[in-house]
């Protein structure tokens, strides 16, 4: 059997305000489980997962402890505080498996928003199986009805949503997160910062407009719905 050779990241450490409340919204109880906990166990189920990651938001280390200790089972994951942006978070996650992924131990990384509990493990499987062909890898949903400022129609197919699960091979990834350092670049998101400077493809993976953020009071009660139902 081949060694398991993935690493996710969720990334938790976002402000969370549009959601309501003073709770981060990944620390909500939704359908039974914090939000986090849905995508860190999804994660851990997968067979080809050496090591969880999740970034925390640098006050809520033991609240998101304890927040997921209780449905890990015997798995473990790692706790990281995160930085003061979203690029800086999952540069505090790379580093800590920085050794793997020199080593060869790891060789392909998913970055995914803990606000998306609904990512399955059909999604994370794909995603990460695209990346290891092309390079990198990420769900797209196609837009509809949107238009534009002229008043023309534009076609579902020509705009997409992009969601997580992103899926990068790791040795690029890692060394796309050095040169942005060494540029003090930014990047919105993980796919910007590899194709600013990894070369490598990034592939669309379809999925579905399910696979929602937690952004907003509304989305907490939608989300424990889909997650009822899908049991």
């Amino acid at each position: 059997m081949t060694e398991p050779d993935a690493a996710v990241i969720v990334v938790a450490a976002g402000s969370g305000t549009r959601a309501g409340g003073e709770l981060n919204k990944v620390l909500t109880v939704v359908a039974g489980l914090p939000v986090v906990a849905w995508s860190v166990r999804t994660a851990l189920a997968l067979p080809d997962v050496r090591r969880v990651v999740v970034v925390h938001r640098r006050d809520e280390r033991e609240a998101m402890g304890q927040a997921l200790a209780p449905h890990l089972g015997e798995a473990e994951v790692v706790l990281v505080a995160g930085g003061d942006t979203r690029h800086a978070s999952e540069w505090q996650a790379l580093r800590v498996i920085a050794d793997e992924i020199d080593s060869g131990a790891i060789t392909v990384v998913a970055v995914h928003d803990a606000a998306r509990p609904l990512a399955d493990d059909d999604l994370f499987a794909r995603t990460l199986a695209a990346a290891r062909e092309h390079g990198g890898a990420v769900p797209v949903v196609p837009l509809e009805s949107v238009v534009r400022r002229d008043g023309a129609e534009v076609g579902h197919d020509q705009l997409v949503t992009v969601q997580t699960p992103q899926a990068f091979r790791a040795v690029e990834l890692l060394a796309a997160y050095r040169a942005a350092e060494a540029d003090g670049f930014t990047g919105t998101d993980t796919a910007s910062c590899v194709e600013k400077y990894a070369g490598v493809p990034v592939v669309a993976v379809p999925s579905t407009q399910s696979n929602l953020k937690v952004t907003f009071p509304g989305d907490v009660e939608l989300a424990a719905r889909l997650l009822t139902s899908a049991g």
